[in-house]
């Protein structure tokens, strides 16, 4: 479905927390699993925020506006209660936190269309996660979706949309399935420590910063060798939500794995990103809801993890 993957789309399923004031990227950097502090105005970050136990609560997409003015990608669903947890957490720090979702216009950009908009900036760079400004819009470097180049433009509300042809909110759904990147959404909310969504793997996690919560669960995972599950990209010719969970044939009692986002897939069925036990997929064989439901198709994650590096 290459061919299909290119165009602009509005993405009203996002919003916005803003951080502003001198200790924004601080605080940030004391809450997430990710550096905010030597975060560049070329950059973006993938980030996730964790309960005590490392189970991750929201994941972001962040990049400063200045060195006091921080915006975080994220899920609506989860916006509100996300905003409400981080602030319990201010204390003294000189940063207000505010929903700016509305403040904001958000689109997505595939093929054609981010090419379009990438002639316009001079010294563009095409590495994952590498951000250009121009016009007022932030546009940020996402994962490709099967060799396609995405990205996420960010302009204030009322600036022009982006050019090119539109692209349903559908086919945007399943790009992202298809890069690998999970984005937390309430069904899953505290379900997975980083790695098992692969976030270790895909620039989510920097395991030389300071501490944050979660941080100790989070590492014991990564350098003890107690991680059991990954995500993977799954197909089936039935539905599929997040939260699903799948099983084994061989074990009806238990799941082995969940369904972390999901998408219709153009050709028919439906794709996604499934974090299930390791042995489960080296099995081959996984059903989804019950041992007697309908088989998944099942592949490894579109770039390769940090163990096999």
């Amino acid at each position: 479905m290459r061919n299909q993957l290119h165009g602009v789309a509005p993405l009203t399923h996002l919003g916005l927390i803003r951080a502003q004031g001198d200790d924004a990227a601080k605080f940030l950097h004391n809450q997430f699993t990710q550096d905010f502090v030597l975060l560049g105005q070329n950059q973006a970050r993938l980030a996730g925020f964790c309960n005590a136990k490392g189970r991750l609560q929201a994941s972001f997409i962040g990049f400063k506006r200045s060195e006091t003015d921080i915006l975080l990608v994220c899920s609506r669903d989860i916006l509100a209660t996300t905003l409400k947890r981080l602030s319990m957490f201010v204390l003294r720090a000189k940063v207000k936190l505010t929903d700016a979702s509305d403040d904001f216009a958000l689109y997505g950009l595939a093929g054609a269309a981010l090419q379009s908009a990438t002639s316009k900036i001079a010294a563009y760079a095409d590495s994952t996660w590498a951000r250009a400004d121009f016009d007022e819009v932030s546009l940020i470097n996402l994962y490709p979706a099967d060799g396609v180049a995405r990205a996420l433009w960010v302009a204030p509300a009322g600036h022009p949309a982006p050019a090119g042809e539109a692209m349903s909110a559908e086919l945007w759904a399943w790009s992202e399935v298809r890069s690998g990147i999970v984005t937390l959404t309430h069904p899953i909310y505290e379900a997975y420590v980083p790695q098992m969504i692969n976030y270790e793997s895909v620039g989510g996690v920097n395991f030389k910063k300071g501490c944050y919560p979660g941080q100790e669960v989070v590492a014991r995972s990564q350098f003890r060798g107690t991680l059991k599950r990954r995500a993977y990209l799954a197909h089936a010719d039935a539905p599929m939500q997040a939260g699903d969970e799948v099983f084994l044939p061989a074990d009806e009692g238990q799941p082995c794995g969940t369904v972390a986002q999901s998408a219709a897939a153009p050709g028919g069925g439906y794709e996604a990103l499934v974090s299930m036990q390791i042995s489960a997929f080296e099995a081959g064989v996984v059903r989804l809801g019950s041992v007697a439901g309908p088989a998944l198709v099942l592949a490894p994650a579109p770039y390769p993890l940090l163990a096999d590096i």
